[in-house]
């Protein structure tokens, strides 16, 4: 019947046949929560040691070097370049709405934000550091010193309190109140006409089937050449790295569509440049269609409406 990638989830069924039929009555996208809820004494320190440079060996890079906050949470190169030029392999993600995610990075090997921003700091392609080391240079600023007094009585810094106060603010960087939200709350003429249509194809050509819920993506995992073998730039392996199961290979993360018009370039080799072909990249390897140019057109117009407001932790 199906072929085997398919049966991974009822979801992916409707990939195949991208009918609106096929899709619940109730809407499959959900507006972002306009609060977070966040210890705001613990952001405002995990803010300063997420723009600190000197959380890396050569004091050069911090998280905001590869997640620039104002420009979509991610950064506009293929892939980042980390200390002394190095790069890696993988397309930056935005770190908006990231805590909504059901996991951290492509392959999805941190189970939640603050395992992920243990990452970075000793990656010998990203912060290239170690952890002893940025305690001891944390621990030597008075400014932070204090700080995590006030968070942690009686106890010395650790590397897990650090990583404790970048996810808390990580957690601050919700992107609510984009004009969807609002038409998802019911002001249905917040969105032009053809807006509404660009919609209407994300849904029936079957686009929603991976990107639904409040990231409209970011909420499973799935092969990346479903119809049509994809060759990345660097034969990237996805959820195979994490639990060597042969059949995870190809297998990542589905990214945030989340203030998309802001973190091109896409894909996770950073392949495609635009949005439009990341539409049709989308289109023929994921749903083994071809889309017209109005089609595309009108489907990018749609993406255009799901860039919120920045939180106020950044403004």
């Amino acid at each position: 019947m199906y072929p085997k990638v398919i049966k991974k989830s009822l979801l992916a069924v409707m990939v195949v046949y991208g009918s609106a039929s096929f899709l619940s009555a109730d809407e499959l996208i959900h507006p972002i929560p306009l609060k977070p809820v966040v210890n705001v004494q613990k952001a405002a320190v995990g803010k300063r040691l997420f723009m600190d440079p000197r959380l890396s060996k050569d004091g050069t890079v911090a998280c905001v070097s590869c997640h620039n906050l104002s420009n979509g949470g991610a950064d506009s190169a293929a892939v980042s370049t980390g200390v002394g030029g190095k790069q890696g392999t993988l397309n930056s993600p935005t770190v908006f709405n990231a805590v909504n995610s059901l996991a951290q990075f492509w392959d999805g090997r941190a189970k939640d934000l603050k395992t992920q921003a243990l990452g970075p700091i000793v990656n010998p392609v990203e912060m290239a550091n170690t952890y002893q080391q940025v305690v001891k240079t944390v621990s030597a600023d008075q400014t932070y010193f204090r700080a995590f007094k006030q968070l942690y009585p009686n106890q010395k810094i650790t590397i897990e309190m650090i990583a404790d106060a970048i996810a808390e603010f990580e957690k601050t960087l919700l992107t609510p109140d984009a004009r969807f939200d609002h038409y998802l709350r019911g002001n249905t003429k917040v969105l032009s006409s053809k807006e509404k249509e660009g919609y209407a194809l994300f849904k029936s050509r079957g686009c929603i089937a991976c990107h639904n819920g409040v990231n409209i993506g970011g909420n499973m995992y799935q092969r990346f050449g479903i119809f049509a073998q994809y060759k990345d730039r660097h034969n990237a392996l996805g959820r195979y790295g994490v639990t060597k199961k042969a059949e995870d290979k190809y297998f990542f993360k589905v990214p945030t569509l989340r203030n998309i018009e802001k973190t091109a370039p896409y894909f996770h080799d950073g392949s495609a440049k635009t949005m439009e072909q990341a539409v049709q990249g989308m289109a023929y390897f994921q749903l083994g269609r071809k889309l017209s140019d109005d089609e595309v057109g009108k489907i990018v117009a749609f993406l255009r409406t799901l860039s919120g407001e920045l939180p106020e932790t950044v403004r």
